[in-house]
């Protein structure tokens, strides 16, 4: 899992931009050099793990299966799935997409978070996808949706149950998440994008976005290092210098396209983390107007400790931990056999505000 690893990410590159007049002439005009630079920044802070977040499991153990190769090859992506020993199936699926600004990142990232998931009755699914610059967009949302096939085909062998899919993610793994929902519950939408979905809407129950990304023009308009390397991360992404006026970013862009027939989403992020005030909170209020449900976890801005991007790995946090027990009531409530019959103001009610204690 990476903390504050976006941030840092970026900023480090900034930095080596300004290093050098070779070494800013490289990153100048070629993506991949700063690709690399931070996914490089990535990787390092991926090593920072939760202490013994097998604590924070609920009891009973995980399985695992491992490496499975939904794209047919072992040159391909595989995902990772992580199921209960003793839930009764068919369990509800969580398919988890990580995060690392498309350019960087693994399943491997968030496989403690997600066995801790698992942990609570779920069937949790890491998905891995092919980055950038070994492949350009819609690469990636392409192989989330042949996941999503894959698991849906498999459902019997595994005991998961097809009819009630989550779908997840974390900062670029939101954007691909919501990319993905969208494609599924809009067939305008999947068009546009080129997607044939491999599970119909009654099939999506719901969304958890941690810390993502999905106004895009906003983050045309951002400033400094960080809104530098996010840049130079889309330039890499959608395989153009300009990549604000590529269709890419107009097809990546969710706040543009979302519509009341988006699933009901978690949407959360950290008072400290630069993507929550233009990205996550105006989401939440846009899919609010269009009738979506909502259930937010946003932190006062003054509050501390400062809670940055993805804080919520953070499980040595009781920040962290109280938004873990959030999410697990929200899948709790949109996976449940006899949810779509029940009415959305019964359903998604805001949790209420928990104590905080170190």
């Amino acid at each position: 899992m990476k903390f504050l690893s976006l941030k840092a990410a970026v900023v480090l590159a900034g930095a080596a931009a300004a290093a050098g007049t070779a070494a800013a002439a490289a990153l100048h005009w070629d993506p991949r050099t700063s690709a690399m630079l931070i996914r490089g920044v990535f990787s390092g802070a991926g090593k920072m793990q939760p202490s013994r977040p097998v604590l924070h499991l609920p009891r009973g153990s995980v399985t695992s299966h491992m490496g499975l190769r939904y794209l047919g090859s072992a040159v391909n992506p595989s995902l990772d799935l992580f199921l209960p020993a003793s839930a009764s199936a068919p369990l509800p699926v969580v398919v988890w997409v990580h995060g690392g600004a498309w350019i960087s990142g693994s399943k491997k990232d968030v496989e403690p978070y997600l066995r801790v998931l698992a942990g609570y009755g779920y069937a949790v699914v890491g998905l891995g996808y092919t980055i950038s610059p070994k492949a350009c967009y819609p690469t990636a949302v392409r192989e989330l949706n042949s996941a999503l096939g894959y698991l849906r085909e498999h459902a019997q062998k595994y005991g998961l149950d097809p009819d009630r899919i989550v779908l997840a993610g974390d900062s670029a793994g939101a954007q691909l998440a919501a990319q993905l929902a969208l494609g599924i519950t809009s067939p305008d939408y999947a068009r546009l994008t080129g997607i044939v979905p491999a599970a119909a809407p009654e099939h999506l129950r719901g969304i958890v976005l941690n810390c993502g990304l999905y106004d895009f023009k906003s983050v045309a308009r951002l400033t400094g290092t960080f809104g530098w390397g996010l840049k130079k991360a889309l330039w890499s992404y959608t395989g153009s210098k300009d990549w604000a006026a590529t269709e890419a970013a107009g097809h990546m862009s969710i706040f543009e396209h979302a519509n009341g027939k988006f699933p009901p989403a978690y949407i959360a992020a950290g008072n400290s983390d630069p993507l929550t005030e233009n990205q996550s909170l105006p989401l939440a209020d846009r899919l609010e107007e269009l009738g979506v449900p909502v259930t937010r976890r946003f932190w006062p801005r003054d509050y501390r400790p400062a809670l940055g991007h993805e804080y919520q790995f953070r499980l040595d946090r009781p920040e962290a931990r109280q938004t873990l027990q959030e999410t697990v009531r929200f899948l709790d409530t949109v996976t449940r056999p006899t949810a779509q019959a029940q009415s959305p103001s019964r359903l998604y009610r805001q949790p209420a505000r928990e104590k905080i204690s170190a």
